[in-house]
């Protein structure tokens, strides 16, 4: 370096030109990536998060989309409840096409003796299924084989093990005996299917007929797949035109009506939730990470103290340093974004290789330029954010202070340019977050918690570092250095409470939600909550039900009410495919919802706008909307909501609103409607039956088989079971998102060793000065671990009050649920946070205690 490199070249104008800049700021990297190693894993490793996000989502949407055909079972599906398609209405759906009928429910599988019975999602198909793709058999066996000759089924193999029966064995499904053909390996279009409950049984549509379970009012969705005749679905185009063809042919018809572009809505819409949340965990990462970041640069402009002073002697401008530092530190950000991308491109197809067998999709390994574009821009984003602070405050810096920052150091703030580049950076970091967010809202809320988190730990952080400093000193001199440390400028008090402590939090809360949400479902149940809900009870039917059930169990209470399926076709005077209804509420307008009709306010239920329709009303169609849900919906009283039942189309006027206590389990639904409304369409009934807590379990299982003996056609839920099946599944969601959240403490721990390794240099030389004044090694390493476990301490308090905090506003506030502390959760982050510190505190320590003190004491 020579004084012309840094000495202006004009006069009257400071600084050099950028080629000047940039060649000082590459000669500077030429002695390797030392110290930047921290910095360079924070970034990687929160870009790696949200690229490899990114990239598995786009390869479970291009092979969704490109299996789209086979998922369908053809080109376009028309799906409808209660009704099948008849007449006009299926003339026209096979005019357009190979069309494939199927039929699916819940119903009871029975052994032959009637020792037992499961609850099954039955699924009849004709002869022409499957359209698109195959369904698999064990053994190589043909669906026509299984299924089609004679009275066969294939079965998901659980069925087989619930009902201890084998290949080759009969049971009894409704009113007939079907033998079991063979065991289900896959079905191609099984993802389209609803939620199910029970393991899937396969028949034909005359097997079906044979039950005697097609009834009128019966709940069996009709799903016709459709393959377009002449290439007519070849394009996107020709399909949405397609689309608009159906919707003027079958205006009333009351079908659903999907493409193989987006075959399944709803898991299009789960795919897009879970990428959204997961690239927020990420750039969480990202940014807690950034702590580190910060840290890293810190440490290279210490490093690089004595460079900049004789810089600034020799008469550099402060704006030429901070450029040359700026141009080194971005590159190092670069290098980090290039090693995140790398890595997080060949996570979709590790998984693929590992899992591609498991996943109901079958991933295309293919990338989006936005994808990468996104990780990218929220990678250089984050690292803009955290370098300019450090940077601005090392330009401010004179020559002098810069020579004996060592032992005084003097905290400045960045020039006003520096302050608003880095609100700059801010913003368009929050901008990108919201903008290219589907729930722009929650991606606010994200941005304003994750702000306010990092604010509150900051503080926390700044107070226990001035409490520290004015702590009284113990006798003890391990103790009393260990305060001394946490209370020193450039101790790790504060970006260890600000990183970890995040992480920590966000783990905290997690495991306290779920430990509440299960405690709710498990032992929060209502005292009076229903044993059974039983389904298909024809009205005719119902005077036997009650006898027997009154008969097998004298104490038990039976509710009742009647249950239709229908699909929300317009509210107000909006068709409900161009609402944009928030997420929590969009599952309403999505497919066919249960319906019913009342005289009186349903049990659970409170009024609280408007008033009841009389008993014997006679007028035009009312209905009563759930409150919370008009509220989401934009609907109110006097507004006109059209439902479409068996392929008409109603429509009526809101007359009040219900507030709907959902965790009584009492019979209820979004909208009941004036019995003049829907009494006239053929339609069942549902029912709960509750018996009393002291109930034997045999009693309860006696009933449900007399019931399945007397009433074939009859399904009956046990709630427990199902409730149990909820667990199960959001028992692996909460793991999920356990692991999602273990990334941020992952880069909290990248954070620590940061911290530890700026510390290192002024532990080092604290050390050597002890050494000098006749301190052990014990005495040393003492000190540091009552350092360490102080620091511990504090951060797993500050994570478990705000995590605890955070916990009770979701299950509290949002949910609206009852807070259960588990001190599980909290005993976990303690113990977190104790063998991470000291873990990375150890090895500090241990390269501390390995100096040797000649060197640096002739090098100061």
């Amino acid at each position: 370096m020579t004084t012309e490199d840094v000495i202006p070249t004009r006069p009257g104008r400071p600084g050099i030109a950028f080629s000047g800049i940039l060649g000082m700021a590459l000669r500077e990297l030429r002695s390797g990536l030392s110290g930047f190693y921290v910095f360079i894993a924070c970034v990687a490793l929160g870009v790696m998060v949200i690229t490899a996000v990114g990239s598995l989502s786009d390869a479970l949407r291009a092979g969704f989309e490109r299996q789209g055909e086979a998922i369908l079972g053809g080109d376009v599906s028309f799906t409808r409840m209660h009704a099948r398609a008849e007449g006009t209405d299926r003339a026209w759906i096979e005019d357009q096409g190979t069309v494939s009928e199927t039929a699916a429910m819940r119903t009871m599988a029975r052994r032959i003796d009637g020792d037992d019975q499961v609850l099954v999602e039955l699924k009849a198909a004709d002869a022409k299924f499957p359209l698109a793709g195959a369904v698999k058999l064990d053994r190589g066996t043909s669906l026509d084989d299984a299924v089609r000759q004679g009275a066969g089924a294939a079965v998901d193999p659980i069925l087989l093990e619930r009902l201890q029966v084998k290949i080759g064995d009969k049971i009894k499904v409704g009113e007939t005996e079907v033998v079991i053909g063979a065991a289900i390996v896959s079905e191609p279009d099984a993802i389209v299917d609803r939620l199910t409950y029970g393991p899937r049984l396969l028949v034909s549509l005359d097997t079906l007929t044979k039950t005697g379970l097609v009834q009128p009012g019966a709940l069996i969705r009709w799903r016709y797949a459709l393959k377009l005749k002449d290439g007519a679905g070849a394009s996107s185009s020709s399909l949405a035109a397609f689309r608009e063809r159906a919707k003027a042919a079958l205006p009333e018809a009351g079908f659903t009506v999907t493409d193989r572009r987006d075959p399944s809505p709803q898991v299009t819409r789960t795919l897009d939730r879970l990428r959204q949340f997961l690239t927020l965990v990420g750039l969480t990462s990202l940014l807690v990470g950034g702590v580190g970041v910060a840290n890293a640069v810190s440490t290279f402009i210490d490093r690089r103290r004595k460079v900049i002073a004789t810089m600034k002697s020799l008469g550099a401008a402060s704006r030429t340093v901070f450029w040359i530092f700026f141009v080194q530190v971005m590159a190092m950000a670069v290098i980090g974004v290039a090693i995140g991308l790398a890595f997080g491109l060949i996570v979709p197809a590790v998984l693929n290789h590992y899992l591609g067998e498991s996943m109901p999709i079958q991933a295309e390994l293919s990338v989006s330029a936005r994808s990468i574009a996104m990780a990218t821009a929220y990678g250089l984003l984050v690292a803009l954010v955290f370098t300019l602070w450090p940077l601005g405050r090392a330009e401010r810096l004179s020559a002098s202070v810069l020579f004996r920052d060592e032992v005084a150091p003097e905290r400045v703030r960045p020039k006003i340019r520096v302050i608003a580049m880095v609100l700059a950076a801010g913003a368009a970091l929050v901008a990108l977050a919201i903008f290219t967010s589907e729930a722009r809202l929650l991606a606010l809320y994200f941005c304003l918690g994750i702000t306010a988190l990092f604010a509150v730990f900051l503080g926390l952080g700044e107070a226990v570092t001035r409490l520290a400093r004015r702590a009284r000193r113990p006798r003890r001199p391990e103790l009393a250095l260990a305060i001394a440390n946490l209370g020193a400028p450039g101790g790790m008090t504060r970006s260890v409470v600000l990183s970890l402590g995040s992480g920590l939090s966000l783990l905290v809360a997690v495991a306290l939600t779920d430990a509440s949400l299960v405690s709710e479902l498990l032992t929060r149940l209502p005292a009076h909550s229903p044993n059974y809900f039983v389904l298909d009870i024809t009205k005719a039917e119902y005077p036997a039900f009650v006898e027997t059930v009154n008969r097998e169990a004298p104490d038990a209470k039976i509710e009742e009410a009647p249950m239709l399926r229908g699909r929300l076709v317009r509210l107000k005077d909006k068709l409900v495919e161009e609402i944009k209804a928030p997420p929590e509420a969009q599952w309403v307008l999505n497919g066919d919802r249960g319906l019913t009709y009342a005289d009186t306010v349903p049990e659970g239920s409170k009024l609280v706008k408007g008033t009841w329709w009389g008993k014997d009303y006679d007028g035009p169609p009312l209905v009563s909307f759930e409150s919370e849900l008009a509220k989401k919906l934009g609907v109110d009283i006097g507004d006109t909501v059209m439902v479409n039942v068996l392929g008409r189309n109603v429509t009526a006027t809101i007359a009040n609103l219900r507030e709907v206590k959902w965790e009584t389990l009492a019979l209820n639904f979004v909208m009941v409607f004036t019995p003049n409304t829907l009494k006239g369409a053929p339609h069942n009934l549902l029912a709960t039956i509750t018996m009393d807590k002291s109930t034997p379990l045999e009693t309860e299982a006696r009933l449900a088989r007399v019931l399945g003996k007397t009433f074939p056609a009859m399904s009956a839920i046990r709630v427990k079971d199902a409730i149990d099946s909820f667990n199960t599944i959001f028992t692996r969601v909460m793991t999920a998102v356990r692991v999602a959240g273990s990334v941020t403490l992952l880069a909290g721990a990248l954070v620590l060793a940061g911290a530890l390794a700026t510390a290192q240099r002024r532990r080092i030389l604290e050390a050597v000065i002890l050494k000098a004044l006749g301190a052990t090694r014990a005495r040393i390493l003492g000190a540091h671990f009552a350092e360490y476990l102080l620091l511990a301490f504090f951060t797993a308090l500050f994570a478990l009050v705000l995590g605890t905090f955070a916990a009770w506003l979701a299950v509290h506030q949002v949910m609206e649920l009852e807070f259960s502390f588990s001190w599980s959760a909290a005993l976990q982050a303690l113990a977190v946070s104790v063998i991470l510190v000291l873990v990375f505190g150890g090895l500090g320590t241990w390269g501390v205690l390995r100096a040797r003190p000649v060197h640096y004491l002739r090098s100061e």
